[in-house]
């Protein structure tokens, strides 16, 4: 089997393949540390994009527009994975503690109070957001 590259084995391939995996699926910056970012483009260089005619990195699923999937993304983005399940106080709560945008804010108070949601999806869902068309 010709792999390419002979410069590593077939395991470290595997394990530097894993390294950078979530750099290449997060469409953002994923280091903890601002000093080992990579810098800007400059004032005379384009702006480096994934998407330069578009905002978003990768494909939209039938159902849903971009728009969607970016303000279901931010929503997701403040409240994290340790709040489920709650209801749409907490998660007002949660969102206001990680210092949401108004936006993010104001969806979130469009929520039925006293229901417990399990899952993003369920938010989304209730917030009459796109949802993805299943595919068989």
């Amino acid at each position: 089997m010709e792999r390419g590259s002979d410069k590593h084995s077939a395991r470290m391939d595997d394990a530097l393949e894993a390294e950078v995996r979530g750099m290449m699926t997060a469409g953002r910056e994923t280091r903890g540390q601002e000093w080992n970012s990579p810098e800007p483009s400059g004032e005379d260089q384009p702006d480096v994009d994934l998407a330069p005619d578009g905002t978003l990195a990768g494909g939209v699923p039938d159902g849903m527009t971009e728009q969607d999937i970016e303000l279901r993304s931010e929503i997701a983005s403040f409240l994290g994975k340790e709040c489920w399940p709650c209801d749409a106080q907490a998660l007002l709560l949660k969102a206001a503690e990680m210092n949401a945008p108004e936006r993010v804010l104001n969806r979130l108070r469009d929520l039925a109070p006293g229901v417990a949601y399990e899952n993003m999806q369920e938010v989304w869902s209730a917030l009459h957001g796109g949802v993805e068309a299943h595919r068989f």
